[in-house]
């Protein structure tokens, strides 16, 4: 699983869910545009750009 479905699948979990993404990942995401946040490519790239705390 990449970047980019680890954030959707986080950001289109129900209310209930527990689950939950590093701090860091969130805040790359939020960085891009929306439609930037649609790009496979262009949000993995902004997350390779931050250390993933669980690696």
């Amino acid at each position: 699983m990449d970047a980019f479905d680890r954030f959707w699948q986080w950001a289109n979990k129900p209310l209930e869910s527990h689950l939950t993404i590093p701090a860091e990942l969130h805040h790359a995401v939020m960085e891009l545009t929306p439609e930037d946040r649609r790009d496979r490519a262009a949000l993995n790239q902004a997350a390779a750009r931050v250390p993933d705390p669980e690696r």
